[in-house]
């Protein structure tokens, strides 16, 4: 047999023809062996008998603050939050200091996250009415995961909320487009409920479900016409479940844990402000609604919105608060407690944490445990009993809205391209980090004659 670098033994393996005890060989970072590879050698041999080997988490959706807000987070610190969490492959939002609207802006984040970030990485760009022209470009630049539009304020200030401006986004590219989808003039117009100062449980009255619904309506009008793809992320109600179940020929949904979890008003009334975030926890209704498009296959993709503020911050009055949690370190977590509770299945979690994120946004080589793949995977203990803890979290904020919640289910190791980087718990070695890459770009760019499109300002 030949020899790998590195091989899991007796573990139970999700595989794409289901969980299997079996043996992985890794080599040169991707997976070059299953099965019982008697004989075959590696400088390093892990026994994982008794734990799950899942695929990496892909999480699609963090905001890890840098340039510019480093005092919430870092690379550093929020990818090694992920690492602790399963978590191999994050994609950052825009929303930063400045806002990653340029050429420029996505290779300094990928110059900052060499060196730094513990696990592989891509970078969205956000539109704007002044880089509308440019998108198709943009979008295609190596470790770029797409563009991001918002159509409603949250944190930080981009925001393409008109229709004319909306349908030039969705008419300059060819990649699916994320979107925060809320209505910005029924958010202006509903303010004033709030805005001289409110108990934090008014955040869903105000940022309400038919801002979400009549938004969500009109984008997927518009990306219909404009023949485009689109991924409408942390969807929060039931009616727009209903209309994104009608569009799936063109539409990819996105849910986060959180909404999964909480609702309104109990979370609001434990947790206070740091319940806060856009779109808001809501109702009973609307949280059981997101189990149901689960179950009916209408969610493609689980993110986890990492959104972290300092407790300061948190700690001043609402609305002046900011919105926004932790949560890329206890995605995997609180989904296994589900998976353990039985809201959901191993192999829906798969799907919707790998080779969901994987399929809709043409990750090359990663999403799933097969020959050829890279080596990501996620050593998880599915009986340990443990809690979540606010002194648990890498981030520099260093609080989570699950502290003290009892869970079932630990992640243990976790491997990125083969190497470890958490083992038993604990941070390993350096930070090793890559770009993503992504079936679009792997040509590599067309020749960039003009000067305005390779040196964006």
């Amino acid at each position: 047999m030949p020899a790998f670098d590195l091989i899991l033994i007796g573990g139970d393996v999700y595989t794409p023809a289901g969980l299997v005890r079996t043996n992985v060989g890794v080599r040169h970072g991707r997976v070059a062996g299953l099965g019982d590879l008697a004989g075959a050698t590696a400088p390093e041999i892990v026994d994982v008998t008794g734990l799950t080997v899942l695929p990496g988490v892909i999480d699609s959706q963090v905001h890890f603050r840098e340039p510019g807000l480093e005092h919430k987070e870092d690379l550093a610190t929020g990818s090694m939050g992920a690492a602790l969490g399963g978590v191999t492959a994050f994609f950052e939002m825009p929303n930063t200091k400045p806002a990653t609207t340029t050429r420029q802006a996505l290779e300094d984040k990928l110059a900052r996250a060499k060196g730094r970030a513990w696990v592989d990485h891509a970078f969205f760009i956000g539109a704007t009415e002044s880089n509308i022209a440019r998108l198709n470009i943009l979008e295609l630049l190596p470790g770029c995961a797409g563009v991001k539009l918002f159509m409603g304020s949250s944190t930080g200030d981009l925001l393409v909320h008109e229709t004319g401006a909306v349908a030039g986004v969705l008419g300059n590219g060819f990649r699916r487009l994320s979107v925060h989808s809320e209505d910005e003039e029924r958010m202006r117009e509903r303010f004033a409920m709030v805005e001289g100062g409110a108990p934090v449980t008014m955040h869903p009255a105000w940022r309400d479900a038919e801002a979400a619904v009549m938004n969500t309506r009109r984008l997927l009008e518009l990306a219909a016409d404009a023949r485009r793809r689109v991924h409408v992320l942390h969807i929060t109600t039931a009616e727009e479940m209903q209309l994104l179940a009608d569009a799936r020929d063109f539409a990819t949904v996105e849910v986060t844990p959180q909404h999964l979890t909480l609702s309104a008003p109990d979370a609001y009334e434990r947790l206070g402000t740091r319940a806060q975030m856009n779109p808001p926890i809501r109702e009973e209704r609307h949280r059981l609604a997101l189990w149901r498009a689960i179950e009916q296959g209408v969610v493609d993709v689980l993110g986890s919105d990492h959104a972290p503020h300092t407790l300061e911050e948190k700690k001043k009055p609402y609305p002046q608060s900011p919105s926004g949690m932790t949560g890329v370190q206890t995605l995997l977590p609180i989904m296994l407690d589900h998976v353990n509770d039985g809201l959901l299945s191993l192999q829906r979690l798969v799907d919707l944490t790998s080779a969901g994120p994987a399929r809709i946004f043409n990750i090359a080589s990663k999403g799933r445990i097969a020959v050829g793949y890279d080596a990501d995977f996620a050593v998880v203990d599915l009986n340990a009993q443990w809690a979540i803890t606010d002194k648990w979290i890498a981030s520099k904020s260093g609080w989570t809205p699950y502290n003290e919640r009892l869970v079932t289910g630990k992640p243990v190791h976790t491997l990125v391209r083969g190497q470890i980087v958490v083992r038993d718990g604990a941070i390993e070695g350096e930070p090793i980090g890559e770009p993503v890459r992504f079936v679009e770009t792997l040509g590599g760019l067309p020749e960039l004659e003009s000067p305005e499109l390779q040196y964006d300002s």
